[in-house]
């Protein structure tokens, strides 16, 4: 095996195939991290609880651990490192406000080894997991830990306002200084967790350039693919209107805020598990907690529901906390997501960097971009592309109704009824005045701009003239005429279309509609009594 192998910027794999960071270990950097975070949120129990200050956020608190221990620190067997905390009444605030108890962090941090996961970025971060997954501890770069302090008094007011986001929740954020090296890191909520198989993962930013997994990200057990593999896998996520509306308001709150702060280039991660597969398999709960998270607000159902919303109702069912959601095929899924790599704001550099590719490449197609473009790009891709809403089923009445005409004896007149009384007054005008002989005239059906439509036969004369009697054997003459010119035997018009009504009622049913019978320029139906 090679001395050391690359991984990413930072990171190495020693003769061993331990994974290095900044000339560190892992096994050495997880230990450290437990020790200081240890000693430093001890040490904080001690400190009385007061409001926030805004010198509270910018400030620095250091410890050196040597190996063979001191009157305050214990013992180790690491080498010599010295542990920063910033804004340690800050974060305390932050995390009392998602109720994590000083007793409950320290456990999940401290009680058991750290777990250590593969980063699919290209950033060679460094991420741990607590055995509880509750908590993500990642390594940062000097820059990302520098905007972070700026951002606490934003981040602390928006808090303050909204507890219930995607935007990651921040419990802490420190730094290991080792062999002359800075390692400086945060603890954040855990977004996928381990008890919940996730059959697809996703790194979603809205963009299309280069946004495909790599070939040797595929290879994985568990990949992480982007934006145009998601494309190609899946026809969008469905929702109900109640769920879509509230997944996307909170999409465009949080996003409304980052813009605020200047911040680009994050990215929605996305975590897809297959219900009923699972529920088969009975891998539903077999590894890690039986319940959902404990951390307030954590859970993915719990970042988009309101305030009215019960946390426990939600996060000890089956769904361990995440979004139920449909594919277009109806295969039930469960999500759970959160937006991720919120440090990176537009600054000069960035800048050069849109510019270059914009000149190579579309400009609107990267993922580096000015902050409200790529809010407005982000937001567009996740609610149209990704999630999409479950439209109610509407009834839609047909173009082709049966329309019913039912003539009583004692209303023999009243045979076919409209809504429109304007045009029922207007039919029974030019009924009246089919009565005479003079008014079937071809002169006055032309200017309707239509062919004669009554037969000038004698007997069909002579039986409409017998219909204008008011007997009780009444006569009711249909002779269907269409405007293309087309002509009937007016003799087999006459005999079939005579019908004569009876003591009781009749139905007469058309294939008609309301309104085809109403138009003068398609097929009619003239009726004369």
């Amino acid at each position: 095996m090679s001395s050391s192998t690359e991984n990413g910027v930072g990171g190495t794999r020693n003769t061993i195939g331990e994974k290095t960071y900044k000339k560190t270990t892992s096994s050495t950097l997880k230990g450290a991290i437990q020790l200081g975070i240890g000693y430093t949120v001890g040490n904080l129990t001690s400190k009385p609880e007061r409001d926030v200050l805004m010198q509270d956020f910018y400030v620095v608190e250091s410890v050196f651990l040597p190996s063979e221990g001191s009157n305050l620190t214990p013992a180790h067997h690491y080498p010599d490192f010295r542990f920063k905390t910033y804004a340690p009444l800050a974060f305390r605030y932050f995390r009392e406000l998602f109720g994590i108890k000083p007793d409950d962090y320290l456990y999940s941090i401290c009680k058991e080894p750290l777990i250590e996961l593969s980063n699919p970025g290209a950033s060679g971060s460094l991420f741990y997991l607590t055995s509880d997954d509750e908590f993500i501890i990642k390594t940062v770069q000097h820059k990302e830990a520098e905007f972070l302090q700026k951002l606490l008094p934003g981040y602390y007011m928006n808090l303050n306002q909204n507890p219930r986001t995607l935007l990651p929740k921040f419990y802490g954020l420190y730094c290991v200084q080792s062999g002359g090296m800075n390692i400086r890191l945060v603890v954040m909520n855990n977004v996928l967790p381990r008890s919940v198989k996730m059959q697809y993962k996703y790194d979603l930013k809205g963009s299309t350039y280069k946004r495909r997994a790599s070939r040797k990200e595929r290879e994985k057990s568990c990949p992480t693919f982007k934006d145009l593999d998601f494309q190609d896998m899946h026809d969008g996520l469905y929702f109900d209107a109640e769920t879509y509306n509230a997944l996307t308001k909170t999409l465009q709150r949080d996003c409304r805020v980052l813009e605020s702060f200047k911040i680009m280039d994050y990215s929605l991660l996305l975590g897809v598990h297959v219900l009923e597969q699972n529920n088969r398999d009975g891998e539903m709960g077999q590894v890690g907690r039986p319940v959902g998270q404990r951390v307030l607000y954590s859970t993915a159902m719990e970042s988009i529901q309101g305030d009215g919303k019960a946390a426990e109702a939600l996060t000890t069912d089956d769904t361990m906390g995440g979004i139920p959601c449909k594919t277009n095929k109806d295969e039930k899924l469960v999500i759970f997501l959160g937006i991720i790599d919120i440090l990176q704001s537009y600054r000069f550099i960035k800048k050069l960097e849109h510019s270059w590719k914009a000149l190579v490449y579309d400009g609107d197609t990267v993922s580096v971009h000015r902050p409200g473009f790529y809010a407005n790009r982000f937001l567009k891709f996740m609610g149209t592309t990704v999630f999409r809403k479950i439209l109610p089923i509407r009834f839609s009445p047909s173009k082709r109704t049966r329309c019913s005409i039912v003539a009583m004896k004692s209303s023999s007149q009243e045979i076919l009824s409209s809504q429109n009384e304007e045009k029922d007054v207007d039919r029974k005008e030019r009924l009246a005045g089919a009565r005479s002989l003079a008014s079937l005239d071809g002169q006055v059906f032309g200017s309707c701009g239509r062919p004669d439509l009554v037969p000038v036969t004698p007997s069909l004369y002579e039986s409409s003239s017998m219909g204008t009697t008011h007997s009780t054997s009444s006569f009711i003459f249909l002779n269907e005429q269409s405007v293309d010119g087309q002509s009937k035997d007016r003799e087999d018009a006459a005999s079939s279309s005579t019908f004569t009504l009876e003591d009781s009622a009749i139905c007469l049913t058309s294939e008609q509609s309301t309104m085809d019978m109403d138009r003068d320029d398609g097929s009619v139906y003239d009726i004369y009594l």
